[in-house]
This record gives C-alpha cells, structure tokens and sequence, in this order.
C-alpha cells in the first residue's frame, strides 16, 4: 500500500524538476535573446542619434567629405513603397477573397495556397532577379523606381493574399448564410458585410506588408538601382533609403556613415511605429468582437 504514494511523490518530484529546468531554460534563451537585440538598438541609437538634424531631411545625398542629407532617399522610399502598396494590395485582396470565398474546395485553392507560401518565403532578391530579367532587361525596361515597385510588390503580394484569406475565413458563417437570405447579391455580401468585418485584419496586414518592404535593400539593387540627386520621375532611377545606407555604410568616408546610422535609425523607427500601429488595430478589432 505504501508503494504507490511513494511512486506518486516520486514522479511528481520529476515533473516539477523538469518542469522548472524548462523555465529556466526558456527564461535563459530570452534573456540571451533580449540582451543582443537591446545591444544592436543601443549601438543604433548611440550612432544614429549624431546625424539627426534638419538637414538630413532636407538635403541631397552629399560626395564624399561634404555634409548632406537624404532627403531624396526617404523621397524615393515613399514613393516606391507607395507603388508598392498600391499595386500588390487590390491584387493581394482580389486573391485573398477568392480563396477564402471562392476556392475552399477547390484543388486550385490549395495549390495557389502552396504558390503563395513558397512566394511568401522566397528571399526578396531572387524577386529582385525575377523583375530585373522580365522588366529591365526583357521588356525594355530600364533601372526605374516603378521597377523598383514592382519587385516591393512582389513581397506585399503574398503578405495581403494570406492576411486576407484568414480574416475572411475567421467571419462566422452565419453572417454570410443570414445576409444571403435577405436576397443581398454575393458581391454586395463580400463587400458590404465580409469586408467591414475583416477590415481592421486586411489593414493590419497591409501595414505589416508596409513594414516589411520598407527595409529591404536587395531587390532594389537590380531595379531601382539608385540615384544621387532629386528625381520626380517613376521611370527613371530613384535613390531609396536602404540602398543609401548599404552604399554608405561600406565607405570609408565618415560623413557618409554618419548619414548611414541616421537613416537606420530613422528606418528602424517607422517600422516600429506602423508595426504598433498594426498591433493596436488587432487589439482593437479583438476587443470590439468580444
């Protein structure tokens, strides 16, 4: 009779160990984790703070060993982003709802699920390459901001397909099923009813499309290539702010790397701000549906 208590205490002294060894071992791992991401933002900070002033938004990208700014850089990010947006979102979208709506039961939904996967984790520049064979070398393209775009485009495109299939499949059916028994159009339904509920995740996942493209430097390389002055024109090369900074961060001049630190940092911070912006949207959205 005394055997089992004791078999009891026994097992229950090992999962308590192994339970706490666990915590530890997961507390130690953040900890480690944690310790460099505050000594990379430190060293950004430390860096990038000496080049923050009104010239670094008002100025061209200066030569060597003189002072500028880069405010044709943030120009061309804007504007690249932007495209960007604007081309992969109504398609991104249109593709989301047509799987989540449309394709559930379908061998096609699955396979362009798979597609959009692999797209979704495909390095940014293989698209880069993809874009700068089709359009600036094939098509009589040449290194343009709307190159540039399309290659950005490429990145947000999966990001909104997938945001936007899970929102509209987390809508309970019983919206559709009542809106469809009014003798509301299926059109009218996805816009009127699916959409408004979905909205603040489709947002979010457009934000956090913006966020991602807004760093990336390897697809611009081969599309959008740079520019050291002002430039207006979507057709032409365009200076962006990650390219800037991995020109300037690999040179010897220190002028330049002072201004490759500041961009970081100013870079560092947008992101920061619209993945916040994202986060508060589905805090939002979550408390509004409870």
């Amino acid at each position: 009779m005394s055997a089992a208590p004791t078999a009891a205490r026994w097992i229950h002294a090992r999962r308590r160990l192994t339970n706490a060894v666990a915590v530890v071992l997961s507390c130690a791992t953040a900890l480690f984790g944690l310790f460099f991401l505050g000594w990379i933002l430190w060293t950004l900070v430390a860096r990038g703070i000496a080049g923050i002033n009104w010239d670094l938004f008002t100025r061209m990208t200066p030569p060597p060993m003189q002072d500028g700014g880069l405010a044709n850089a943030f120009f061309g990010s804007a504007v690249m982003c932007a495209l960007a947006i604007g081309i992969g979102t109504p398609l991104g979208i249109a593709a989301g709802t047509w799987l989540a709506e449309y394709g559930r039961a379908r061998k096609a939904g699955t396979v362009v699920r798979f597609v959009n996967d692999i797209l979704l984790s495909a390095p940014s520049i293989v698209l880069g390459l993809f874009v700068y064979t089709l359009y600036v070398m094939q098509a009589g393209g040449s290194f343009s901001a709307f190159a540039g775009a399309l290659a950005l485009a490429f990145i947000v495109l999966p990001v909104v397909v997938r945001t936007t299939d899970e929102m509209l499949r987390l809508v309970p059916v019983q919206m559709r099923e009542a809106a469809l028994s009014l003798g509301i159009p299926q059109w009218k339904v996805t816009v009127q009813v699916l959409y408004r509920s979905a909205s603040a995740g489709i947002v979010t996942g457009v934000l956090l499309a913006l966020a991602r493209i807004s760093g990336e430097t390897a697809p611009l390389l081969f599309t959008a290539f740079g520019n050291q002055f002002w430039n207006a024109n979507v057709f032409q090369p365009m200076a962006s702010v990650p390219v800037v900074m991995y020109q300037f961060a690999g040179s010897p001049y220190e002028s330049w790397q002072v201004l490759a630190w500041a961009g970081a940092l100013v870079l560092t911070v947008f992101v920061l701000l619209v993945s916040l912006t994202a986060r508060a949207l589905l805090l939002r959205n979550r408390i509004t549906h409870d």
